[in-house]
């Protein structure tokens, strides 16, 4: 645990080394210097200097003394909110604390005696030893006979800690390899935490007797003169148990905390803190939203504390899988604390989670700005630059992240990524081995490692590394990368640059396919069909029920709004957008669901809302949706038809105008067949026709194979033929084992999966002028066109 005030007097001294007029007060040049002297690698040029000053001196006005500048306690606070990192600061200025100022007096050690009392150390070591909060004028003990409450406390804990350690129970674990929440744990800087996890055995009798004796310090808590002590006992003892990791006992002391002063914003946020470590976010997001509702009827007494409220309300949201909802909690904390290094990195990296690359980048650049080591911002801006395509200089910030943290497992596993979309397999390879040597049951980054030296041609290690993936895991597709590896050694191919050692293989001319029979797919529409397919199961609508958005229809009020061009529309803004679709989808974890509102995002709201005004117009979303959710096919039409009857202009009658009817189609097209639907989207502008159009009309729209939704039927193919095995038959391209339709060539006898029949990919040793494919979706049909073969061939014999 730090010193009790030791946090305050690096401050002081910090203070002290740049008030060289020694006025008690910081003025311009001064807090210029500072700026620039904890800043030693960022180059700053004079704007960027004046509008740091400007932003510090007009959001800190209450502490500046007139032409002295920004006071002591000024500088504090600036440290208190998050602004800087005073451990940090404190060593690149090379500073020390005085000797008489640093020296803490020895602890009591445990005597044999079991009374908490006579170990009790003298007031002077008590002042010494507890933490720097403690004394804080804003969140510290208030009255004497808490810090009693304090010592007897720490003297349970010290004989907790030594009797677990003695057993072999007590661990830390050095979390220094994985990225840093970026919440702020307290009402202030979290440098005073530690960076090691405590993991506590909470069965056994030694942990049952430490807390049979913390119930009887809050019970003495609880018998205090005045609410006022009460309140102040549990909150010290809430605060001490959290530092110590101790969660679960922290919680029910900022819980009762929280029943005598319901309006303290402290007990709710750090209550919130609690269950948000425990796991539980929803309740630790209501803890917060009680935090915040609190701050913001205080006034200016709790104004200071917003930003990290703002902050740990939208890591809460995160965790539930709200990433949208928490970008507008970001948002708010930077736009309150500029300053505010952490929010600007979860607000970009947050939208880089959502799809948002180029405003995740602008974000995450200036927490670097301001922050220039730290590690997981580069990382999350190097994804960001990936994203973007801006591939190189992604490499470069990535293994600036590493430099700053060797063993950042998330840096080293993308980079790995990356490194493979790049076709570098060896490096790709080198960094999966990094991060198995940090985390050795990453059994993704094993995977990963067996495929990139599959890559790399490296056939026989790709082999043990899958074997060794395998006793890591059990998943399905680790069998079929080993059946692949087997193909592969079979028919002894060589690699083409494939990033799964596809075959050498010749791309044909979509005119020189062809089909055999009328159940047989287009290639072109097969193409198109499993891209909708894919985004199907990122956001795992085909298991959402389309009779959902009706009842969501039924059941939701929405005002009505007018777009730019006048038109009246149930529109909403993007994060209540959200938490709709996390009533459709919640089945879904938290982590799943976040992907899910990605892939929409990218594909359907960046049509939708193609101004960016950050609103949707709800009746076509839920339209556009319908195609592609779970239910029979007429269903899914008859839903998409009501909810273009639920929109404003529309509403209460039987039929839709017939510009909405054609710029939903345009609009679906534009989503799920971006190759066709952009150029028609420009003909929908300035339409005036006034007709009609009935359910059976819109069918007719719908289904048209040339300029409506024809695909459908296709996805309905692959919605319920996808998963079907072949027996032994593997693609004569891929090598993979067929899944799903098998396309075989009626001349060569070769066969093709889904995805290399609709890329037109064919292997080099069978040349035609043309193809003749016939589709099987299951070997049964292959079986029977074989057996009819057979008699037909008998019948020529006789």
């Amino acid at each position: 645990m730090a010193t009790r005030g030791s946090r305050s007097e690096k401050v002081k001294r910090i203070f002290q080394q740049f008030d060289t007029n020694r006025d008690g007060g910081l003025n311009r040049d001064e807090m210029a210097a500072l700026v620039v002297a904890v800043n030693p690698r960022v180059k700053f040029s004079d704007e960027q200097i004046n509008a740091i000053l400007d932003e510090v001196f007009r959001t800190y006005g209450e502490f500046i003394d007139g032409e002295k500048g920004l006071t002591y306690d000024g500088l504090l606070r600036t440290y208190d909110d998050g602004a800087g990192d005073v451990d940090r600061d404190f060593d690149a200025l090379g500073l020390e604390l005085n000797s008489d100022e640093n020296k803490g007096a020895s602890i009591v050690s445990e005597a044999s005696s079991s009374s908490i009392v006579d170990e009790r150390v003298t007031e002077s070591q008590k002042k010494q030893r507890t933490a720097a909060w403690a004394v804080s004028p804003h969140h510290g003990i208030v009255f004497d006979d808490t810090w009693k409450l304090v010592d007897d406390l720490e003297i349970l804990l010290k004989r907790l800690k030594a009797k677990q350690a003695k057993d072999g129970k007590f661990r830390n674990d050095n979390f220094d390899a994985y990225s840093d929440a970026g919440w702020s744990r307290e009402l202030g800087a979290s440098a005073e935490l530690s960076e090691k996890r405590i993991y506590w055995e909470e069965l056994g009798p030694d942990y049952a007797l430490f807390v049979k004796e913390l119930g009887a310090l809050r019970s003495r808590a609880d018998g205090a003169r005045s609410r006022e002590e009460v309140f102040d006992g549990h909150m010290a003892i809430g605060r001490i148990l959290y530092e110590h990791q101790l969660f679960k006992e922290a919680l029910i002391c900022f819980k009762r905390s929280c029943e005598l002063q319901p309006m303290d914003v402290r007990p709710h946020f750090r209550a919130g803190n609690c269950l948000y470590v425990l796991g539980k976010y929803k309740e630790a997001k209501e803890e917060f939203q009680l935090a915040l509702e609190s701050a913001e009827a205080g006034g200016n007494q709790w104004a200071h504390l917003l930003p990290q409220i703002y902050v740990n309300l939208g890591i809460a949201l995160e965790g539930e899988g709200m990433v949208l909802s928490a970008c507008e909690y970001y948002r708010e904390a930077a736009i309150l604390c500029p300053t505010h290094y952490r929010a600007l990195k979860l607000l970009g990296s947050a939208l880089f989670g959502v799809g948002e690359y180029r405003a995740a980048v602008k974000a995450l650049e200036e927490a670097i700005f301001m922050k220039p080591d730290y590690a997981d911002a580069h990382c999350d801006l190097a994804s960001a630059l990936h994203g973007m395509g801006e591939d190189e200089r992604a490499i470069e910030v990535f293994q600036k992240a590493i430099d700053l943290k060797p063993g950042h497992v998330d840096a080293l596993y993308n980079l790995g990524g990356l490194y493979m979309d790049l076709g570098r397999f060896q490096r790709a390879s080198e960094m999966y081995t990094r991060v198995l040597a940090v985390w050795p049951t990453h059994w993704r980054a094993q995977l990963n490692k067996a495929v990139s030296l599959l890559g790399a041609g490296e056939t026989e290690e790709a082999k043990k590394a899958l074997k060794e993936a395998l006793k890591m895991t059990n998943r399905v597709e680790l069998h079929d990368a080993i059946y692949h590896l087997k193909q592969l050694q079979k028919k002894k191919v060589k690699a083409n640059g494939g990033a799964n050692g596809e075959a050498a293989f010749v791309i044909v001319d979509p005119s020189k396919f062809k089909t055999v029979g009328e159940k047989t797919t287009l290639r072109q529409d097969l193409g198109n069909a499993l891209q909708i397919r894919a985004f199907q199961r990122i956001t795992r609508l085909n298991r959402c029920e389309v009779d959902l958005l009706k009842k969501e229809m039924n059941e939701t009020d929405v005002p009505v709004s007018y777009s730019g061009s006048g038109g009246p529309q149930k529109s909403i803004r993007k994060p209540n957008l959200e938490e709709v679709l996390r009533k459709l989808l919640n089945f879904l974890k938290p982590e799943t669901f976040q992907g899910a509102v990605k892939a929409i995002n990218e594909k359907v709201l960046s049509v939708l809302d193609e101004t960016g005004s950050g609103r949707v117009d709800l009746g076509m979303f839920y339209a556009v949706l319908a195609p592609i959710c779970n239910g029979p096919p007429d269903k899914r039409k008859r839903i998409a038809f009501d909810a273009l009857l639920w929109q404003p202009v529309n509403e209460g009658g039987s039929q839709i105008r017939k510009v909405d009817a054609v710029q939903y189609i345009k609009l679906l097209r534009a989503i799920y067949l971006p190759s066709h639907g952009v150029s028609e989207m420009l003909e929908v502008h300035g339409q005036t026709d006034t007709s009609m159009v009935s359910f059976s009309e819109f069918l007719v729209m719908f289904d048209d194979p040339d300029w409506g939704f024809g695909i459908l039927s296709t996805l309905l193919k692959l919605e319920t033929g996808d998963r079907n095995r072949h027996e032994d038959h593997v693609c004569s391209v891929c090598r993979y084992p067929i899944i799903g339709s098998r396309f075989k060539e009626i001349k060569s006898h070769f066969s093709l999966c889904n995805q290399c029949y609709s890329e037109g990919k064919v292997p080099p040793n069978y040349k035609q002028d043309e193809y003749k494919f016939k589709e099987y979706g299951k070997e049964a049909e292959a079986m029977k066109d074989k057996c009819l073969c057979f008699n037909l061939q008998s019948h020529k014999d006789r």
